[in-house]
């Protein structure tokens, strides 16, 4: 039987960028805008075959404990999207992880089913599961996209053997390729490859055959992310024990590189590491940026609704215990004030290449030194009412400038 969610069509939120001429570019201004009051959904789902040695995520590998427990965990996370009680439809949907896809179709729909029940799901809703392309085959790609999923994103990270090795990664280059070829047969309207950059065994050679070589299965969307070290994973471990840790210039030259291919491509920037096709930008993430309302479940999930940012507890037995004793699994939460809402909002905002409007905190930042500073160098710039970021290499910079600008500035 086919899904509730299966089969919609157009939202009816006046901005349907899936339209079949195309109205609307990736880094609209109209769009990014609009993105402020859509609603969406997020489901955390931890389960990996293996722990990758650079990741910090909430997950469980296959031989940690609770590592099979995904039945369980299904029970739990239907059990907690009952518990909530904010009343909007939901426009988007991702489902991340971990590995989104350890768990079985029938398990995939059943949270589908109980989001539709919960919340309903606009007509047209972008629903998307993140994948790894070793676990994804002809029929996995028919059934997901049978059950209500028409967006997939595939963590390629590279296509070059000894990277991925280095990355902890078990696919090879051919089961990637394989996996988007698939997911485009199955009839996903978008299908994302990650990638990232910066691996020390990789090579300027290594890196072009990768991008070059995801580019050319013609993706509706790319992103692409400096590899970083955080603490506490496998991957900090080996730095601190003496192995290269990832090299700045080096990642800047790969992240030009890949802006220059995905523009050859005909893929637009619309974020620091996000390139899109028309109609293709990313509506989940596009809407947490600009700092919609969603809703989140799971292990470590973090949620924004009604002025509130909340987050779960990220261990997973923790978790179980709490949802099976009737009680929401947080680990805390805040509320920010007017000025720190201004703030936020300005600082996220400065990461699409379509920039922010200014609002309150827009002319003080651009009127203190830092900003003065940014603007002399042609870092930053203006159109109409809007901020805009010109390096994106340098986002994080501005947006640390931007915290020199105080509640009486305002």
């Amino acid at each position: 039987m086919e899904s509730p969610v299966a089969g919609r069509q157009s939202p009816d939120d006046g901005l349907s960028y899936r339209s079949p001429a195309a109205r609307y570019q990736p880094d609209s201004a109209e769009v990014a805008q609009a993105a402020s009051a859509w609603r969406s959904g997020y489901v955390h789902v931890p389960f990996c075959a293996r722990r990758c040695p650079y990741c910090d995520f909430a997950v469980v590998a296959a031989d940690e404990a609770g590592g099979g427990e995904t039945d369980r965990y299904v029970d739990a996370l239907v059990a907690e999207i009952g518990m909530e009680t904010t009343p909007f439809r939901l426009g988007s949907i991702n489902v991340g992880g971990g590995t989104p896809t350890r768990l079985l179709p029938a398990q995939l729909d059943r949270v589908l089913e109980s989001l539709e029940a919960r919340f309903g799901i606009e007509d047209g809703a972008e629903i998307s599961i993140e994948a790894n392309p070793e676990d994804w085959t002809d029929d996995v790609a028919r059934t997901l996209r049978s059950i209500g999923f028409n967006r997939v994103s595939f963590g390629i990270q590279s296509l070059d053997p000894a990277v991925l090795a280095a990355l902890g990664r078990t696919h090879s280059p051919k089961q990637a390729r394989d996996a988007v070829r698939a997911a485009r047969a199955a009839g996903f309207a978008t299908t994302n490859v990650d990638l990232i950059y910066g691996t020390p065994e990789e090579t300027d050679a290594s890196w072009g055959r990768s991008i070059d070589g995801v580019l050319d299965l013609e993706p509706e969307h790319l992103s692409a992310y400096a590899l970083t070290v955080e603490g506490g994973t496998g991957l900090s471990r080996a730095v601190l024990a003496g192995a290269p840790a990832p090299d700045p210039d080096q990642q800047a030259d790969r992240f030009e590189y890949a802006a220059e291919a995905a523009d050859a491509a005909g893929l637009v920037r619309y974020e620091v590491s996000n390139w899109a096709s028309a109609d293709h930008v990313c509506r989940y993430n596009l809407s947490t940026w600009m700092m919609g309302e969603y809703v989140a479940f799971g292990t470590g999930a973090h949620d924004h609704r009604n002025g509130t940012r909340g987050r779960n507890i990220r261990r997973l037995d923790a978790y179980l215990a709490h949802v099976e004793g009737g009680d929401r699994p947080r680990s805390g939460s805040e509320r920010l004030d007017a000025f720190e809402t201004e703030r936020e909002r300005f600082m996220v905002g400065l990461r699409l290449a379509a920039g922010v409007e200014s609002g309150a905190i827009g002319g003080p930042f651009l009127a203190s030194a830092g900003g003065k500073r940014l603007a002399d160098a042609g870092v930053i710039g203006t159109s109409g009412a809007r901020v805009l970021v010109l390096e994106p290499l340098l986002t994080d910079l501005v947006a640390r400038s931007v915290l020199s600008v105080s509640a009486d500035d305002c």
